[in-house]
């Protein structure tokens, strides 16, 4: 099972892509804009994995979109990640099984900036979590990944999870074939470290 990509939601996504170039000295490139309005930025995590910075679409006055809690942030957080199974459908029939549901399985597409239209297939849950320790399914199909596209590069250093119910999370986390460092602690965290230019940067 691979990562496919990590989702650092911000509340203005000008802003949050300033702040985050400022930290690590690398400045993500444009990725689009989805229907709904949210817009993203990407930077790659090597060759087939990479950072989504996503926020509401600047070119969309008054977007208050409800993916990842973004219509109620007010401070950048990392809000959950995907993971790339070789068979999307059978891994949320797996999952099932042992007593985890991913969610129903939704067509997505986006615009990048010089007009192709990039289409894929997640899994997605009705679930008012902010923050999401379990990964969502992605199948990218015909569509040739966003790491490919020359993204600037920084590399993952640590990646875990903090919550008060680490048994439940890791029985969650085998369901659906995903491995993630996971921790005890008060409240549920996603955290990252990344090498970066300007040395190890934390986001969580």
């Amino acid at each position: 099972m691979s990562l496919d990509h990590l989702v650092y939601a911000v509340p203005d996504l000008e802003e949050g892509v300033a702040a985050f170039a400022e930290r690590t000295g690398v400045r993500p490139v444009k990725g689009g804009s989805h229907p709904g309005g949210t817009a993203n930025y990407l930077v790659g995590l090597g060759p087939t994995a990479y950072l989504e910075i996503i926020g509401p679409d600047p070119e969309v006055e008054g977007a208050r979109p409800r993916a990842f809690g973004l219509e109620t942030l007010t401070e950048a957080r990392l809000a959950a990640w995907a993971i790339r199974p070789e068979d999307l459908d059978a891994t949320v029939e797996r999952a099932r099984r042992l007593g985890y549901d991913p969610g129903e399985v939704h067509p997505l597409s986006r615009r990048t900036p010089d007009g192709t239209l990039l289409e894929w297939r997640l899994t997605r849950r009705d679930d008012p979590a902010a923050i999401r320790p379990v990964p969502f399914l992605i199948d990218w199909g015909a569509t040739a990944h966003p790491a490919a596209s020359g993204l600037p590069q920084l590399t993952l250093a640590a990646f875990a999870a903090v919550t008060p119910e680490a048994e439940g999370l890791r029985a969650d986390l085998d369901a659906v074939g995903a491995d993630l460092d996971v921790e005890e602690g008060p409240e549920v965290v996603l955290r990252a470290v990344l090498d970066t230019p300007n040395g190890k940067v934390e986001l969580a």
